[in-house]
């Protein structure tokens, strides 16, 4: 079967046909609630916070227009992975040449990461306010979250959508209650939706919400996940699937708006109002939290905090994966996957902490939405790009005037975002005159800046190349007339328990009464590691006595078989003692054990089939 399918292991889980009215419209649900909870990650919480302890109510405006490009833009990627079934790394696969996939896929790559780190150190303060759990002992914890997605992957799409949607629930319901307990005022939050002019400071910090709001994994990650849906691929089931997820994408991030702004209405009633305006980093809030309100509102900031942060991590590392097999066509366990991501983003706050203490995570948490807001371009421009091409998206091509309007939002998201990386940079330089600032960051962004660029022009020059394979693997082969096979020399792998004799059968079955049969048996005990053939201990002797039992057996039922044992490393002397006897087909009962005891015991099957050159029949 192919695996050419985004996320290949839910692709299409959800049928969507089986239901009518509400129903139907509740099946397409779910997709964008993952999304959502990027929208409300650790790092929109710092720039919330920061910009209603030292503006009040000023930026609710901002807020409410990065939630509307957001809406534009995530369903257009919904869109594209409805029309096409394809994910936006997918399609950016076959738009682009081959090698501008490579550094595209690690700006996305250190995006995602970048992403993940924020999580880490939201979930790591989380955990030190409720718990006092020092921060390195939090964020060292976070690593098992890769335990937590491969279960709930397993689970089916619906279980993870309902995780996602209950930690959500958690942060947008302790928001809420804290709301209650601070009372802002209601005519000074309307005053702060009218736009207004902003510089300085403001400027700055608006510039982090738009940054921190509109994320790049999330355009990939939305346009992947719509395709968990089953509906008829017809013009009618189409517009269906297209509607109804724009619905629930506007639901899901309206949500997100709301929790968003309560975090910077709770800082602006909170702090703001009571004059203290420098409170710029999580653990000040939840301070101060303590000292104007008592105990119940910060231990409820905290529990939305480790929400946040664990719901946001789940829809990163699937991220990760749409990008790998998308960009590369390289697809690896998930689990290995999953547990690369999270390792690459712990080391850094993990160093951090180790040099310059905790204090200085508040700044890497800012470092990395500017990071993020790097990539910001090189995910909106193609996405744009693709949605309104004619000729691949068919009749569902956007129209003139969301065209219009996209290119626009993204003009305003990119020029801000490179505002805030020119601003950065001129900061560094002004601090310190480093070498590595002129031989090193500044020739990265103008490459990065070139390479933006032609993401940009190419697809104005060439055309999209339509039905390319999307899959990690090659096409199918052409089958030629086959010659049968006759087997005269088969190993046979026993380990005494039930299950050889459906090994035996199997291997019996491809050989009949004309091959050779050689039972292979390994000792591994601590004596025969050591002293091999020498070893003459119980378990060697009882090993050897039972082989032969197999031998006199098969015997008996006119077959013609040789008994071999092998001594210490089982894979080690399965390969030795098919190589020596010039097996032609080697047939192994596999275990069934699975997960943990795979880790703990061992895969010898896998090990075995790679070390040998001759065909390799498993039986369970």
């Amino acid at each position: 079967m192919k695996h050419s399918e985004s996320l290949s292991e839910v692709n299409q889980s959800v049928d969507t046909s089986k239901r009518k009215g509400w129903r139907r419209i509740l099946s397409f649900i779910g997709p964008a609630y993952l999304v959502s909870v990027g929208y409300m990650d650790p790092g929109n919480w710092a720039t919330d916070i920061a910009g209603g302890s030292k503006f009040g109510y000023q930026l609710i405006w901002i807020l409410l227009m990065s939630n509307l490009i957001a809406l534009l833009l995530q369903s257009l990627s919904a869109r594209l992975g409805i029309v096409r079934g394809l994910d936006l790394a997918q399609a950016s696969r076959n738009a682009y040449p081959k090698w501008i996939n490579i550094p595209l896929f690690g700006l996305a790559q250190t995006a995602i990461i970048a992403c993940d780190l924020a999580e880490i150190i939201g979930m790591a303060i989380g955990l030190q306010l409720l718990f006092g759990l020092p921060l390195i002992w939090g964020i060292s914890v976070t690593i098992f979250d890769t335990v937590l997605l491969l279960f709930l992957l397993n689970k089916g799409m619906r279980k993870m959508e309902a995780f996602i949607v209950s930690m959500v629930f958690i942060v947008g319901l302790s928001f809420l209650v804290e709301m209650f307990i601070v009372e802002p005022n209601l005519k000074e939050i309307v005053k702060g939706f009218e736009p207004s002019m902003l510089g300085g400071e403001a400027l700055y910090i608006a510039i982090g919400i738009i940054g921190a709001t509109v994320m790049p994994h999330n355009l990939y990650l939305h346009s992947s996940l719509v395709q968990t849906r089953k509906f008829e691929r017809d013009e009618k089931g189409i517009k269906e699937a297209i509607k109804f997820n724009f619905i629930d994408t506007a639901v899901a991030l309206n949500l997100a708006f709301f929790v968003n702004a309560a975090i910077l209405i709770l800082a602006a009633a909170a702090f703001y109002k009571n004059g203290l305006h420098e409170v710029a980093e999580i653990q000040d809030a939840h301070r101060l939290l303590q000292n104007i309100f008592g105990n119940v509102a910060p231990a409820l900031f905290a529990i939305a905090l480790i929400a946040a942060g664990q719901s946001s991590t789940v829809t990163g590392t699937l991220a990760g994966q749409i990008v790998m097999e998308g960009h590369l066509k390289l697809r690896i366990q998930p689990w290995l996957r999953r547990l690369i991501t999270r390792l690459l983003a712990i080391i850094p706050a993990f160093f951090t902490i180790l040099i310059l203490g905790d204090k200085a995570l508040g700044g890497l948490l800012i470092l990395s939405q500017v990071v993020l807001s790097l990539q910001l371009g090189f995910a909106v421009i193609p996405l744009i790009h693709f949605t309104s091409d004619k000729e691949t998206m068919k009749g569902f091509a956007i129209k003139p005037w969301v065209k219009v309007l996209a290119w626009v939002s993204s003009i305003v998201i990119v020029a801000l975002n490179v505002k805030l990386v020119v601003e950065e940079i001129n900061g560094w330089t002004s601090d310190s005159h480093s070498w590595y600032l002129y031989v090193l960051v500044i020739p990265a962004a103008i490459l990065i800046g070139l390479l933006l660029l032609y993401v940009f022009i190419y697809p104005l020059l060439s055309k999209t190349k339509e039905g390319q394979h999307n899959a990690p693997h090659g096409d199918a082969l052409d089958i030629e007339e086959i010659e049968k096979i006759n087997y005269s020399r088969i190993g046979i792998t026993v380990d005494f328990s039930k299950n050889d004799r459906n090994t035996i059968r199997h291997a019996l079955i491809q050989g009949g009464k004309k091959a050779n049969y050689y039972l292979i048996h390994v000792v591994e005990t601590a004596a025969a590691r050591y002293h091999g053939e020498a070893a003459l201990d119980a378990e060697t002797l009882s090993d050897a006595e039972n082989l032969e039992k197999y031998r006199a057996n098969l015997k008996e039922l006119g077959y013609k078989s040789t008994a071999h044992i092998g001594y210490g490393g089982t894979v080690a002397a399965i390969v030795d003692i098919s190589k020596q006897n010039d097996l032609e087909l080697l047939v192994m009962g596999a275990h069934g054990h699975q997960g943990l005891k795979d880790l703990i015991l061992g895969t010898t099957v896998n090990s075995v089939r790679h070390k040998v050159t001759i065909p390799v029949l498993i039986v369970r």
